[in-house]
């Protein structure tokens, strides 16, 4: 079931999944999120999920479920959810930049919350400079992040990297036989 409401009944148009799932790419457009100046995330990030505007593109109309058309201005909208991230103050730019002028004193490891391993690496002189190369190839390619799980703090459209896994979820070709 399908409810539409104006703005100017304080809220947007609410449309149902099946809507929002059968617009395709280029049949409406999305507003960029407001992102917060401190963590790079966008500003209304909760449980990993933050929504943004997106409104029809012009001259785009909708049946619906009782057969009725419906043709979209600019005031009609809905909320389409984005991906976001955990971030709590560790950026990027200082943990590579520590890594690379005083990663043999283990400044990059106190920095990132791993105390052990930063007087471990001071006490050895960055394990003999290997250890220093080591991490910084990791830090970089950020697979060592800050020790409480969170992420790095980038720029929205900086060099963040995404971790590909697969799962149960995902679709395997199946494999032709010969």
């Amino acid at each position: 079931m399908q409810s539409w409401r104006s703005p100017s009944e304080s809220g947007r148009l609410r449309v149902s999944r099946i809507f929002v799932q059968t617009l395709t790419l280029l049949t409406y457009l999305c507003k960029d999120p407001e992102i917060d100046d401190a963590t790079q995330e966008p500003e209304n990030c909760r449980n990993m999920q933050a929504h943004v505007e997106c409104f029809p593109a012009p001259n785009i109309s909708c049946r619906l479920q009782d057969g009725r058309e419906v043709g979209f201005g600019g005031e009609f909208g809905f909320n389409r959810s984005i991906p976001c991230r955990n971030v709590s103050g560790y950026s990027y730019k200082v943990a590579v930049a520590l890594s690379l002028f005083l990663g043999w004193l283990g400044a990059d490891r106190f920095y990132l919350g791993y105390p052990a391993l930063g007087l471990l690496k001071f006490c050895t002189v960055g394990f003999c400079g290997i250890g220093t190369l080591i991490d910084f190839i990791l830090i970089a390619m950020q697979i060592v992040g800050p020790a409480d799980g969170s992420s790095y703090i980038v720029d929205y459209y900086g060099a963040r990297l995404t971790r590909l896994s697969i799962t149960n979820e995902t679709f395997r070709k199946p494999h032709q036989s010969l």
